[in-house]
């Protein structure tokens, strides 16, 4: 059974950073795409970034600038880091991969808040 369990979510203030952690079951070269999703209350789930085998990570527009995706193959895990937290980055951030099935982790709340 595949799990993704994310860590690092929290409280932050704007313009603060945090780094999210994705620990993936099994070898992460069986996916042919790891990444991020978020939610935020009252909207729809929304792509943040994703990383493939091959070719350049994918980004949102609104967080290009300002945040980082990388995956550790070694140990299954795939960061988040974000920079220059803004409050519309407030929402609960899941992690996602992908073979011939999608699959999500269970969500990791991110507040950006004075």
């Amino acid at each position: 059974q595949v799990q993704l369990v994310e860590s690092g979510g929290g409280l932050v203030q704007p313009g603060g950073f945090l780094r999210l952690t994705c620990t993936i079951s099994g070898s992460i070269w069986r996916y042919n795409a790891v990444g991020w999703y978020r939610q935020a209350p009252g909207k729809r789930r929304e792509l943040v970034a994703m990383v493939f085998p091959t070719g350049p990570s994918n980004y949102a527009d609104d967080v290009k600038e300002r945040f980082t995706i990388s995956a550790d193959t070694a140990m299954n895990t795939v960061y988040l880091e974000m920079n220059r937290l803004k409050p519309e980055d407030t929402a609960v951030y899941y992690c996602y991969a992908r073979d011939d099935s999608d699959y999500w982790g269970q969500g990791t709340q991110v507040t950006v808040s004075s």
